[in-house]
């Protein structure tokens, strides 16, 4: 295990009646709130309207940005910037799901910016200070809630990058479950396998000794592996629903990967496929995350995937390691589309192999010539990986 620092500072208010304590949290960092959201769901539920109440009842002053759609836009951080600065707010509320916390993540620094905020995500302009971020979650998946990590696209040049900074992390976040009992079943089924995507790029590392966080990470995939089902069959169940939600802060807030070293290769060629064809997030890392391990299954690797099979999915030990490894993806597979209820081929989604080596080649060119996860790829094996995705095995 790798020396390492350790720090949560979001405050959780999680359960069905925090959403009464949303003006005193606002109010130890601003009075001019920009209530950031998207296409119109929280009007739906009545949670628009209870902030709105609420923000006027305790004298905070707010902007709306509204229109956020999933897999994020660098027009609207610029929109969200512009509302800011003509009208002198102090303070972000983003109730959504990662795509508004993630817009809010980056319009948070991009106010106090010289150039435009992309240039923040590019590295050419560094963070210099923040907005504080107050979060109201209501739909679990990316644990944008609690990281310091944000995901925004460009649609002028196909890029989908992150940008990252301690700044970023939400100094509140409100978890009511019953939020996101409105959520629809393949939403709930993206979400699932993206909090399991998340949990496996921090679990599957060779030989780093950290016994306890493997333990943590096993705990969160028998949870979404329980629980996710069980939403996307009943999507008002509370205790499915809870459970789900702190699994997805846990998932990604940085104690999985503690004393690892970790650099999370399916997301990269995810975020590729959803910077060109702006598919669901969770969706693309579900049919990506089998092939990649079938992919990579060899020798040294074959123990962490049959461990993974016996420890998350509660597989018998043949005593056959290659056996075993093989079945721990197929029953991944399967989870994903028989119980997630998700598409499993690129080709579903409309995709084919038209940019497959362009993809790969800008994947490689920021990472210094290859992927370096849990196992090494490079150029050519991305495009392999990106092809075995494309249909069913025959």
């Amino acid at each position: 295990m790798i020396d390492f620092t350790f720090a949560l500072p979001t405050k959780v208010l999680f359960g069905k009646d925090q959403l009464k304590k949303l003006g005193t949290n606002i109010k130890k960092y601003g009075d001019r709130v920009l209530l950031a959201y998207g296409g119109g769901s929280i009007k739906k539920i009545g949670l628009y309207d209870e902030i709105t109440k609420i923000l006027r009842d305790e004298g905070i002053f707010f902007k709306e940005l509204s229109g956020i759609e999933p897999n994020p836009k660098i027009d609207k951080v610029r929109e969200g910037i512009k509302i800011i600065r003509d009208n002198d707010l102090n303070f972000i509320l983003a109730v959504g799901g990662g795509s508004v916390i993630d817009s809010a993540k980056l319009i948070a620094p991009g106010v106090f910016a010289k150039g435009d905020p992309w240039d923040l995500v590019l590295k050419k302009e560094k963070i210099t200070d923040a907005l504080k971020i107050g979060v109201v979650l209501t739909i679990a998946a990316t644990g944008s809630e609690t990281d310091n990590i944000g995901v925004i696209s460009n649609d002028k040049t196909n890029e989908k990058l992150s940008i990252a900074g301690k700044e970023l992390i939400p100094a509140f976040a409100i978890l009511n479950p019953e939020y996101t009992f409105s959520v629809n079943p393949y939403q709930t089924g993206a979400g699932s396998a993206d909090i399991i995507s998340h949990t496996l790029e921090n679990y599957l590392t060779l030989d780093e000794g950290c016994f306890l966080q493997n333990k943590f990470a096993e705990a969160i995939l028998k949870t979404i592996i329980k629980y996710g089902p069980i939403a996307v069959k009943d999507g008002s169940n509370y205790e499915a629903r809870a459970n789900i939600m702190w699994a997805s802060s846990w998932a990604i807030n940085g104690l999985l990967d503690k004393g690892k070293d970790t650099d999370w290769t399916v997301h990269s060629m995810e975020h590729e496929l959803s910077a060109y064809y702006d598919i669901t997030h969770g969706v693309g890392l579900a049919i990506l995350t089998p092939r990649f391990l079938e992919y990579i299954l060899n020798d040294k690797t074959v123990k962490m995937i049959k461990n993974f099979g016996i420890n998350a999915f509660g597989l018998e030990d043949s005593g056959d390691d290659f056996k075993d490894a093989r079945l721990a993806i197929k029953r991944l597979f399967d989870f994903f589309k028989d119980e997630l209820k998700l598409p499993m081929s690129l080709r579903e989604l409309g995709i084919d192999n038209k940019y497959f080596e362009e993809m790969a080649e800008r994947q490689v060119a920021r990472r210094g010539g290859r992927l370096n996860g849990v196992w090494t790829l490079n150029k050519d094996d991305i495009v392999a990986i990106y092809k075995k995705s494309l249909d069913y095995e025959k």
